[in-house]
């Protein structure tokens, strides 16, 4: 059980990543490592992390669809742990 949580926590994480790849390589005028600067310099980490974040729908419905349960349980914690990090962002944002 904790197994099956952990690869579907990990499975998030990477489709996270990868939609927050993907919204930047596609989205952006700039280069990617300009655009990481300019997404620095705007203060704009949380509203990119829940644009990746979008990715985990995908991910977590493919899980329902397989019965794999605790794979999809997986992926709702690490987007609670998006959505708590986004907050603190945004909380603590200067």
């Amino acid at each position: 059980m904790k197994k099956e949580l952990l690869i579907g926590f990990v499975v998030a994480l990477i489709a996270t990543s990868f939609g927050c790849f993907i919204f930047i390589e596609f989205f952006s005028n700039f280069d990617f490592y300009k655009s990481l600067a300019l997404i620095k310099d705007g203060n704009l980490e949380g509203k990119v992390l829940v644009l990746g974040a979008i990715a985990n729908f995908f991910v977590f419905f493919v899980f329902l669809k397989k019965k794999q349960i605790y794979r999809a349980r997986g992926v709702l914690l690490e987007t609670f742990l998006i959505a708590l990090i986004v907050f603190f962002l945004t909380l603590f944002s200067f």
